[in-house]
């Protein structure tokens, strides 16, 4: 028996961030809502079930690139472009965002072998000395003071060195990319349109010099690897890549810092428990990943044929989107997803999906979750005095189009 959705609904970025008010009535009324997302026009089928999110993203039937649907004929703009649109990016940068997201089949597959030979979990594995030592320079001065901004302190800071240094931005100019991501993360088009130009030109720049004089990093391997003839990257792609492991490799994992320490300041019985038992931080991060889902929307599908998914009828080109955030919250999944537990077991694989599924899981999980042990090691279990700097209620959030809301700021005291 095929469900009947609900009228579409306007999903704004307080409902994407929220998982029990936000999406707990539209689980329960169909497995697919038809939704319009913040500055997208086009509505899409909204997924908000754990094992639809998980069987979606694995679906053959549905594609990342609107062009490869059969017999595909432009009508307006397509929704990543609304997106673009949406940022108010301008039209010239939008060759430069995208790739591997957007992309399908042996395209993304040809991108994403060039990237993950510096994300092996041996690779990773073999950062934690130099993450925790990064971490504790981090943490010293601010332990002195007794007083830290987490997301400009910690979060950023640390993020930023580790991806940098794995693509091979030179030490030197690790302060302007984090600033230029702060920037471009910020929502503000006076902010972000000056720091993507002044990413793609730093790019540009830094991929000239490395043909120059190649060193141990990812851009010299991928200009090692050949040319596009050869089955290896354009600059165009190269650029690309740049601001896709800068934005992903720095924002996500600061955000999902500081979201980690408010959500265990906020259950002061789950931060009791993981300072009593330091060895539960390896379940207390999956869980932690599973409970605030930094990434809480995934990117569109479109469907390459007329088809019927969740008992629900999808037609050719339309569009579905998971909620990461409300299948990591699904009830029939997860007992009691509103509470946060750090003693959780999680079920098969990694057992969420905050990182996304199959052929585009997120590359770099295994290095955010290990930036976060780190630094809630370092942070909350080694320093048991730690305390927002402000009322909970005084906390300063901002929004992304379809990215929901985020902290801005978070001070504590240490």
């Amino acid at each position: 028996m095929t469900a009947i959705a609900p009228e579409t609904v306007e999903l704004t970025s307080e409902l994407i961030s929220d998982p029990e008010r936000g999406y707990t009535a539209l689980r329960r009324q169909a497995p697919l809502v038809r939704v319009t997302l913040p500055g997208i026009e086009t509505p899409v089928w909204l997924i908000t079930r754990y094992e639809d999110a998980r069987a979606a993203l694995a679906d053959p039937r549905f594609v990342r690139d609107q062009a490869k649907v059969p017999g595909y004929v432009q009508d307006g703009p397509s929704i990543a472009q609304q997106m673009i649109d949406a940022y108010g990016l301008p039209a010239e940068y939008s060759d430069y965002l995208g790739i591997m997201v957007l992309v399908d089949g042996a395209e993304h597959t040809r991108l994403r072998t060039l990237v993950t030979k510096s994300f092996t979990a041996r690779r990773i594995n073999a950062l934690r000395p130099r993450l925790e030592q990064i971490t504790a320079d981090l943490v010293a001065p601010l332990a002195a003071r007794q007083e830290a901004e987490l997301l400009g302190d910690v979060g950023y800071p640390l993020a930023s060195t580790v991806i940098c240094a794995l693509i091979g931005v030179d030490e030197h100019d690790v302060a302007d990319m984090r600033t230029w991501i702060r920037e471009y993360a910020s929502g503000d088009p006076e902010l972000f349109v000056p720091a993507l130009r002044n990413m793609v030109d730093y790019a540009k720049g830094l991929i000239a010099r490395r043909r120059a004089q190649p060193a141990d990093d990812l851009v010299s391997a991928w200009i090692a690897s050949g040319d596009e003839a050869d089955g290896g990257l354009s600059e165009t792609e190269m650029v690309a890549l740049v601001l896709l492991l800068v934005n992903t490799g720095i924002t996500p994992p600061a955000l999902f810092i500081a979201a980690s320490v408010l959500a265990l300041l906020d259950h002061p019985d789950q931060l009791a428990r993981l300072r009593a038992e330091p060895e539960l931080i390896t379940r207390a991060v999956p869980e932690l990943l599973r409970f605030t889902s930094p990434v809480p929307m995934g990117a569109p599908l479109y469907a390459t044929e007329d088809l019927e998914f969740a008992g629900m009828p999808v037609r050719k080109g339309e569009a579905v989107t998971s909620a990461l955030l409300a299948a990591n919250h699904d009830p029939e999944e997860f007992a009691a997803p509103e509470e946060l537990d750090v003693t959780r077991e999680l079920g098969r694989g990694v057992g969420h999906v905050a990182f996304g599924h199959s052929a585009h899981y997120c590359i770099g999980a295994a290095l955010a979750r290990l930036e976060a042990e780190v630094v809630l090691d370092q942070l909350l279990v080694k320093r048991p005095d730690l305390t927002l700097g402000v009322a909970r209620d005084e906390l300063e959030y901002f929004d992304l189009p379809g990215e929901g809301r985020h902290l801005r700021a978070l001070p504590v005291h240490l």
